[in-house]
This record gives C-alpha cells, structure tokens and sequence, in this order.
C-alpha cells in the first residue's frame, strides 16, 4: 500500500494526506444481513446531560457485524472482497463458507479476494487461517487473539497490527504485543495468522477540521487557555505554561501508572513495553 498525496487546490487539500485505497474491492457493496444501526449519542447520557466534551454531529454509519470468534471450524471460506469500515481502522474481508453463509473477518495484510481460509485445528498457518495458539509456530505474526478460550478475539485488531509468537510455558504461549509488552495467554486461545492490513493507516493526516467533524468529533480547547474555574492548568499572567499536565479532575496525565495494580491478568504479563519486569 502506498499514501497519496494532494495538490493545493484548496485549503484543505494543502497538507492531506490519504491512504491509497487500491486494495479494496471496486464497487463492492455492505452484506445487508450484516449490518446494524447504531444511533448517535453526541456525548449525552439518557438524561440529555452531556457527559463527554468535543462529540457530536458526524456522518451517519452503519456497524459491520464482524466474526471474532471463527468458531465455524473445519469449513473453508472463500474470500468475496475486501471492503471499508467506518467504525475500525482496519479493513475487513466478506467471505463465504461452504455452506453458503456469509461474515466479516478482520482483512490480514495480504488477504486476497478469491483465496479460502479456514480455521480449527490441523490448519495450515497461512494467512487468514484461524488456528489455536497450540499450534501456531514460533515466530509467527498473529493478530484478533483471544484471552479467554471461545470468547472472541479482543487483542491486537488495529490497522497494521501483529503480536509474534515467541515460546511456550506449560499451558500458556508466551507473545510479544504491538506495544513490546510480553505476555502469556492460554493455549486453548484462538489466534488468527498474519498482521492486520491497512498499515499505513497512521499517516493518514486529514488536511482540515472539516473531516474531524465528519468522524463526530467538534472542536477542543487547549486546558491552558480556560480559566482557573474551568480547568487545573488554566489561569496565569500572560501565556503560562500551566504546570504538569493534568486531567480536568486534576489526576496526572502524562508519566501516571493508571492499570490497577490488584488486576488479576497482572500474572501474565512477563516485562511491560519499556522492558521493565513486572512488580
């Protein structure tokens, strides 16, 4: 995949910066039976109250209902297209199984339309394949990875993601995640081969504040230009700084360990991304 790069017509096209969508397939439509429509809060709760600064408006979508589980062992699925999502990073794949049902899988980097995938145990580790981490091999990229055994996958489904498997301990395979943590999840887990694509996703720069406000986000002020009432880092002479940087309720933003430290899946975790043994 590659970026795509604008010529200043216009404002907004100055300093945009697109992902070259070739990948997709051309003039495929969302599988009706598959879709859901979730309505917009803009940032209010059931009274009305808002509850979350800087949401509202944005362009209506409607939610892909996505195959986490794979749990449709031993049936091969052939790939229909790769298609958007507007509610994900990554793009997603329709397939087909053989026995005529259609479902989204989170589209690995290289996933091509017309290739057929299967998942359980005994398959091969190739790209789309949805094996038990038992069976994965050592060095192998996986990405939607379970942590509890037929829950689903919840780990690593962001654009351009992949976790590599590194060993075994007794019943646990021992993974490196995207963030360079290290970890043990259960062999009995589910793990899907391969990264997932779209991995130029983070150079994505949108060129305008109008597009922000397509995606439901509106405009933020900077804490350090409120007043004292407002925010902890407003108030001052002049254009001061605003002290360490702190969160409307006053808890530390930047450097603050904020993972409980009494989480029971604190014993899987081997080091953190910063290499440090866990304490």
């Amino acid at each position: 995949m590659a970026v795509k790069k604008f010529n200043p017509i216009t404002p907004g096209s100055r300093y945009r910066v697109a992902v070259d969508r070739k990948e997709l397939t051309k003039g495929a439509k969302p599988e009706k039976s598959l879709l859901l429509t979730i309505g917009s809060t803009g940032g209010r709760n059931t009274d009305g109250h808002r509850t979350m600064r800087y949401r509202g408006g944005g362009h209506k979508r409607r939610y892909r209902i996505i195959d986490f589980k794979r749990e449709k062992e031993g049936m091969t699925a052939k790939v229909q297209s790769i298609q958007y999502d507007p509610y994900r990073s990554a793009y997603i794949a329709l397939v087909e199984y053989a026995d005529g049902e259609k479902r989204y899988i989170i589209a690995p980097k290289g996933l091509t339309v017309g290739q057929e995938i299967i998942s359980g145990r005994g398959a091969a580790p190739e790209t789309g394949n949805c094996l038990y981490l038992a069976e994965v091999p050592l060095g192998a990229f996986v990405h939607n990875i379970e942590m509890q055994p037929g829950a689903g996958g919840v780990l690593v489904r962001g654009a351009g993601t992949g976790a590599q498997m590194m060993g075994r301990e007794e019943r646990y395979a021992v993974l490196r995640m995207p963030s360079g943590e290290i970890r043990r999840i259960f062999l009995t887990c589910k793990a899907t081969i391969g990264t997932v694509g779209n991995s130029d996703h983070n150079l994505e720069i949108n060129g305008k504040a109008g597009r922000n406000r397509w995606k439901g986000w509106r405009p933020r002020n900077r804490p350090v230009a409120m007043n004292p009432v407002d925010h902890p880092m407003g108030g001052g002479e002049g254009r001061a700084s605003g002290g360490h940087p702190r969160s409307r309720k006053g808890l530390k933003a930047k450097g603050m360990k904020t993972r409980s430290r009494t989480k029971k899946s604190n014993a899987l975790i081997i080091s953190r991304k910063k290499g440090g043994l866990v304490k």
